[in-house]
């Protein structure tokens, strides 16, 4: 079984199918070329080399456009996570809630402090399952590890009521934090998969 961390997939630029096709349409046409211009068809040759060679040009700009959409998205990613491991962790439990609100979620509250039992934000989604997230402001060398876990996990459902328990952080899971995710059924949103819910270029939590 997979580890359940939710992180969203980094867009990448492969070659992808548009690469593929050039370079077997390239492939192809190569032995065309020769043969046309062995047959003193230098026209149609040139014609040839042209549109393959205007077809290049095409595929370049699309992957220099995805490459720049995938820095933009990191550079709006990691500027999210600064902004998170700069805060408070009231404050941190405050810009969840806030992003619960701004998904669509009802009844949004910060429920963090003493005698919290483990429930820092609690929202309804649109379709009434009830929301129960717990906040790890962490710095970046600081794992959530297993019995942060377990001392959640022990009150999320039972205490709490939850549908959808969440723990969000701005830093990463142990493994074993993610396999007692697995088997209790808690959703794991690491500082990647956070960014990606603030930047709107991954799910919400109670979307995965």
């Amino acid at each position: 079984m997979g580890v359940p961390v939710r992180r969203t997939a980094q867009p990448s630029a492969p070659l992808g199918g548009g690469g593929c096709l050039f370079a077997a349409a390239a492939a192809l046409l190569a032995p065309a070329l020769l043969l046309m211009w062995a047959d003193g068809n230098g026209a149609g040759a040139l014609f040839l080399l042209l549109l393959l060679a205007g077809a290049g040009i095409a595929l370049g700009k699309r992957r220099a456009r995805q490459a720049a959409e995938l820095r933009h998205i990191r550079m709006l990613q990691s500027t999210e996570v600064a902004r998170y491991h700069a805060m408070s962790p009231r404050d941190f439990e405050h810009a969840i809630a806030f992003l619960c609100e701004r998904d669509g979620c009802l009844d949004v509250r910060v429920a963090g402090g003493a005698g919290d039992l483990g429930a820092d934000v609690l929202a309804t989604t649109v379709d009434g399952r009830r929301i129960v997230i717990q906040c790890k402001r962490y710095g970046p060398t600081t794992k959530v590890g297993s019995p942060d876990l377990q001392r959640f996990g022990g009150t999320c459902y039972s205490v709490h009521g939850a549908h959808v328990a969440v723990v969000v952080t701005t830093s990463v899971f142990t493994k074993p934090a993610a396999q007692y995710a697995v088997t209790n059924n808690i959703r794991l949103v690491d500082a990647a998969a956070l960014a990606a819910w603030a930047t709107h270029t991954g799910p919400a939590p109670w979307m995965m």
